[in-house]
């Protein structure tokens, strides 16, 4: 049985309430535009509410956990210190009611329609949407696709009772005593981090020769240090074959640097990458290009083959990262509006939350060398910073990258405390083309950990104050 039927109109169709859908929403009401949303699920979209927010609320409440049983050297000593996860989760869930009630009163206060459903594409200019029994045709001018993407699901390990993806291990009701994580990329090793903090055994099975994959090799050491210390197993160059459930649990057999090994546990986090959500959209079947992966194929502005379509987020190129979503999503409404807007992918920030926390932007060493540029290099240590020491953060490193006849900063590698934070000065010194004289003349408030940063570029000009060059 079909209800209702009937066909709508707007100017800009967003199909996604993520941070690249809200966003781009949000822009196009801005831009003079009647603007309409469909959502599946939850408005903000996996980040805000399986995803980016509660993971960083569930990171700082093992590490405030961790914190309180580790103040001894600052003459503080606690008792019985105790978790309550079950409060936890309701914190958790606090702030993640509040930043999507959030979202929804910006989406009232810019007159755009929420349309709860799933979206199939009938031709370039309508989509219905199916919700329950309900099928409503929509017919738009032009529309950003924004639908994200999902974990991606091992033959061998599928998902279930004992086999979790990152939104169930969100959403345990009580703390395992042990647990496996498979892939040892950001979201594996976040969420890694968190349960062993709450004292669960973690074990941990990358594939490749290292934690954390596409990170200088010297800034995964210190994370793994510390995860060890955390009573944590890391395994490198590990295949996870297969799986045995038992009554409580699992037993994973996995080949480690060439030898089989079993490996029992409550729990299987597999964390192995995520899968573009194109595949029940209807796009090829109105001629939209994708490549093989499943990404839709876009120019700069965010535009598909089929011109009146744009496409932003997971399901594009390029990192599935929140905030290119968002860069995304306004680019893209700009362009729809008749603005020159661009993509320029110049600086796109990548953060681990993990400990000590991990940041990169622009290009590291490797690539600069790769590109044949002649190049300098400013690396500072926490160590040497009065605030990182007042706060039993000294481990870590602020490195600037920068071009050596002409001092323009290229890139940062960041390994140590709030790097999610001081990355964000030489994203901006990246895109404004900044040079380290201009990072070094920047008067830094002290005593404070961005005055690293400074103190890097003093070292890569071959000035430092604070440590010997």
């Amino acid at each position: 049985m079909v209800v209702g039927e009937f066909t709508t109109e707007v100017d800009v169709l967003v199909i996604g309430a993520g941070p690249g859908g809200y966003v781009a929403a949000i822009r196009a009401a801005q831009m003079g535009k009647t603007v309409a949303v469909v959502e599946k699920a939850e408005v903000g979209g996996v980040c805000l509410n399986v995803g980016c927010i509660p993971s960083k609320a569930m990171i700082h409440a093992a590490h405030t956990y961790e914190h309180a049983q580790h103040t001894e050297s600052m003459g503080i000593t606690m008792e019985n210190v105790k978790v309550d996860f079950a409060k936890v989760q309701e914190w958790k869930s606090g702030i993640v009611k509040q930043l999507t009630g959030g979202v929804s009163s910006l989406f009232k206060g810019n007159k755009i329609q929420v349309i709860p459903g799933e979206a199939l594409f009938v031709s370039e200019n309508e989509v219905r949407v199916f919700h329950g029994y309900d099928v409503n045709r929509y017919r738009f001018q032009h529309c950003i696709i924004a639908t994200g993407s999902r974990p991606i699901e091992l033959p061998a390990f599928p998902f279930g009772k004992r086999v979790l993806s990152s939104t169930e291990a969100l959403a345990l009701t009580e703390l395992p005593k042990s647990m496996v994580v498979i892939g040892g990329g950001y979201i594996g090793i976040e969420l890694g981090t968190v349960f062993a903090k709450f004292g669960t055994k973690v074990t941990i099975l990358e594939g490749s020769d290292q934690i954390l994959p596409g990170f200088e090799p010297d800034m995964p050491r210190l994370v793994e240090r510390k995860l060890k210390k955390l009573g944590v197993t890391i395994h490198t160059k590990a295949l996870a074959q297969g799986m045995e459930e038992t009554e409580n649990g699992v037993i994973v057999k996995a080949e480690v640097k060439g030898e089989a090994q079993q490996i029992e546990a409550e729990y299987v986090l597999v964390t192995v990458g995520r899968r573009p959500n194109t595949d029940e959209l209807g796009v090829r079947d109105i001629g939209m290009n994708l490549t093989d992966r499943g990404l839709i194929v876009v120019d700069k502005q965010g535009r598909t083959n089929i011109p009146n379509v744009y496409a932003i987020g997971d399901i594009v190129a390029g990192p599935a990262l929140a905030h290119k979503a968002s860069y995304e999503g306004k680019v893209a409404a700009e362009a729809i509006a008749g603005h020159p807007a661009e993509v320029d992918y110049k600086a796109i920030p990548a953060v681990v939350f993990c400990d000590p926390e991990i940041a990169s932007v622009g290009i590291n060493e490797r690539e600069a060398k790769e590109q044949g540029i002649d190049y300098v290099v400013g690396r500072f240590p926490f160590a040497a910073n009065g605030r990182a020491l007042s706060v039993n953060a000294g481990e870590g490193y602020v490195k600037l990258i920068a071009e050596k006849e002409t001092n323009l900063v290229l890139g940062a590698q960041i390994v140590g405390p709030e790097a999610s934070n001081i990355i964000a000065e030489v994203g901006l010194a990246i895109e404004m083309g900044a040079t380290l004289e201009d990072i070094e003349l920047t008067i830094h408030a002290h005593p404070t950990l961005g005055e690293v940063t400074m103190e890097a570029a003093e070292l890569a000009l071959g000035r430092p104050i604070h440590v010997m060059k």
